[in-house]
């Protein structure tokens, strides 16, 4: 059995399960046709035989699963995070206190691999698509989220520990649970297998009733303590202030930042020429008062976002570029393949926008946008994907949604959501500021068009829902043309028409007397309009996170006798682009190091020099751990060796053409093989560690 593979334990242990199923089915058989009690007990030690041997094969299975490596993502997160915590890329937040969970600080490296990070989003977006970039207020006022939704709706089901007030977030512990039977009981029969993960498809359709039915059902209790959890509630998530001594300004630390480009639309469209499509941008901070955060940088308190909001005619989604980007391939999960629990596949993204499964061309531009971000800054294109959101996951007025997700050492990761919103923020602050948000598009010669109208009686609709009444009106407001007819025509048949609201979760009965729903004729000199926006939204620290994980490694020191620690980061974020080392303390060597150091400055190159007396090995491998891609050795007073991170080679260059040669291949306008084709390749016994 030590011999046997994992596989053939699997396959063994899948034949020994059908086996003791077709005894279970025989042992029912022969009760129901009156078989003799001791035909009956002779077969039911066979099956209970059996069931030990399935017991035995999974104990064996899952022992030789956790002996390859099942412990290995957590051993490998581990390493990843003491390298990081040791060498200040992030620490917990007021640590001497103790800390307080979901708050990081960003230590030296962590703020400059951030900022590189955010300097390149702007340089490929914000430069070359010409966005407007705006700065606004983290305080926002209690109305403007009011209108955007975020008071009534931005919260998640919470539990509580009902011996120590502990608090958890509901969803989280029915997928934990879900995930980890999937993951480490080998032995779980294919319909449980495909129960759970029904469940974690549609944990966003559960209600607080039926989320605790699940917990209940599956006994899942507080992971830290045992104890029985309460029943789920509501809690918003966002951190309430007041603004001004009175207390009578209400207001919140804003969630998100598109809010602040939503409310200037108007000045920022005048500033545009009042043309569409443009794109406003925006990098800031963002809150949430998570109700139990955990897995480092990824769910945090306080966290960085680069949301773009790109406002275009609802009418015409094209885009210009979309040519640029339609040929390339890349991992997409459409909704369909998910319902069928197929795996996700590598799809072109003309293709797929030709066929309908991204909704329009400015989705799929910015989905490929995307992914030429995310691939330059180093995320392992094999291990990122595009995830389009279910039914249930998407808003009512949502046209389309996809996410980026990184696979890490916590499984897939949701780092940028890229969404098409439709009008509905635009609406939104149109009705509750009075102020119409709106662009118009004039017309060479009128044209007579044809227009749905349909006008809600508030006073019918308030005196039958009370409460309701905005969210019935909103539905009614937002149908599309088919629907509203639909409508028409059974209300003007039978005076009432079932009406489902999908904000309320259910159906409402409609009267004759709620709506109005016309087509009306009329001649127009020009197109006024609310505009549809197109959102991608970067959660940056989570990116940086899965850029940590994917960048690390490990490998032998010269010896042999332990591992070094590398972050293989490209020159674009590295957070120091390279160090220069005098090879020996000798004053002629430190005057050297002190003239490329100061060369490099002017370069406007990031280094670091050291003049310490540590052993070449030793340094290399330190800025090895930091993921500085190059290293200058100064071992003469006319010529310096470049070493390569992660090959390990080195050149010989003249003093004098160094900090240009580093500068080049930072920049990216050549690479390590350029520099390895145009100088002298220096061997030494210090090269390697």
């Amino acid at each position: 059995m030590a011999e046997t593979s994992i596989d053939s334990l699997k396959a063994v242990l899948a034949q020994k399960r059908a086996s003791a199923e077709a005894q279970g089915q025989a042992i029912r058989f022969l009760k129901a046709s009156g078989a003799s009690p001791s035909e009956v007990e002779s077969t039911l030690n066979s099956l209970k035989a059996m069931k030990v041997e399935v017991e035995v094969l999974s104990k064996e299975l899952n022992s030789r699963v956790s002996e390859n490596g099942g412990g290995n993502r957590d051993a490998f997160r581990q390493g990843v995070v003491n390298a990081l915590e040791r060498r200040l890329f992030y620490i917990p937040s007021f640590k001497i206190y103790r800390g307080v969970a979901g708050l990081y600080d960003y230590g030296p490296p962590g703020c400059a691999v951030k900022s590189n990070v955010l300097g390149f989003w702007r340089e490929h977006f914000v430069l070359v698509e010409n966005m407007l970039e705006v700065d606004c207020p983290c305080v926002t006022p209690e109305v403007v989220l009011k209108a955007s939704g975020h008071v009534d709706k931005f919260t998640d089901l919470m539990v509580k520990d009902e011996k120590t007030g502990t608090c958890y977030r509901a969803d989280h512990l029915l997928k934990d649970f879900c995930k980890d039977k999937l993951e480490k009981d080998l032995t779980l029969p294919e319909e449980k297998a495909m129960e759970y993960k029904r469940v974690m498809a549609t944990l966003d359709d559960l209600s607080a009733k039926e989320l605790g039915s699940k917990l209940k059902e599956y006994g899942i209790v507080a992971p830290d303590t045992k104890n029985p959890l309460s029943d789920p509630y509501p809690f918003n998530l966002m951190f309430a202030t007041s603004i001004g001594p009175s207390g009578l300004s209400p207001g919140y630390m804003r969630p998100e930042t598109a809010q602040g480009i939503f409310v200037n639309f108007k000045d920022l469209y005048y500033y545009n020429g009042n043309k569409l499509p443009f794109a406003a941008a925006q990098i800031g901070q963002a809150f949430r008062n998570e109700i139990s955060p955990r897995q480092g940088l990824l769910r945090v308190r306080e966290f960085t976002l680069a949301e773009i909001e790109h406002f275009v005619d609802p009418d015409d989604k094209s885009h210009p570029k979309f040519k640029d980007v339609s040929n390339l391939e890349f991992f997409m999960y459409p909704r369909d393949e998910q319902k069928e629990a197929k795996p996700f596949k590598k799809l072109q993204l003309g293709d797929a926008v030709k066929k309908g499964i991204i909704n329009n061309e400015t989705l799929g531009y910015f989905m490929g946008r995307t992914y030429l971000f995310m691939t330059s800054l180093g995320i392992d294109k094999e291990r990122l994907r595009f995830r389009q959101h279910m039914a249930n996951e998407m808003a009512h007025y949502a046209a389309d949604c996809w996410d980026a997700e990184i696979e890490s050492s916590y499984g897939w990761i949701e780092c940028v959501g890229i969404a098409d919103r439709s009008a509905y923020d635009l609406r939104a602050h149109t009705e509750k500021s009075g102020v119409q948000l709106v662009a118009q598009e004039k017309f060479a010669e009128p044209r007579e068009v044809e227009k749905l109208v349909i006008t809600p009686s508030k006073k019918e609709v308030g005196l039958v829902f009370k409460g309701n009444q905005k969210k019935v009106i909103e539905a009614l407001e937002v149908m599309k043309e088919a629907e509203a007819m639909e409508v028409k025509a059974n209300l003007e048949a039978k005076g009432e028409v079932e009406f489902f609201v999908c904000t309320l979760g259910q159906s409402v009965t409609l009267t004759k007397n709620m709506v109005s729903i016309s087509k009306e004729k009329k001649k127009e000199h020009q197109k006024v309009f609310t505009p549809s926006v197109i959102e991608p939204s970067f959660g940056i620290g989570r990116i940086i996170y899965c850029l940590f994980e994917h960048s690390f490694y490990t490998r032998p020191n010269k010896a042999g006798d332990e591992q070094c620690n590398v972050f293989k980061f490209p020159p674009l974020v590295a957070p120091i682009k390279c160090t220069v080392f005098p090879l020996i303390q000798k004053p002629e060597y430190e005057e050297v190091a002190k003239l490329i150091s100061k060369a490099l400055t002017r370069a406007r190159i990031s280094h670091k020099i050291d003049i310490t007396g540590t052993s070449i090995g030793k340094r290399y491998a330190r800025t090895d751990e930091l993921g500085v891609p190059f290293a200058i050795t100064v071992d003469s007073s006319n010529s310096v060796t470049v070493r390569e991170r992660d090959s390990k080679d080195q050149v010989r260059v003249s003093v004098d053409e160094v900090a240009a040669v580093v500068k080049d291949v930072t920049d990216g306008d050549s690479t390590w093989a350029d520099i390895l084709s145009r100088y002298p390749l220096h061997s030494s016994s210090s090269s390697d560690e």
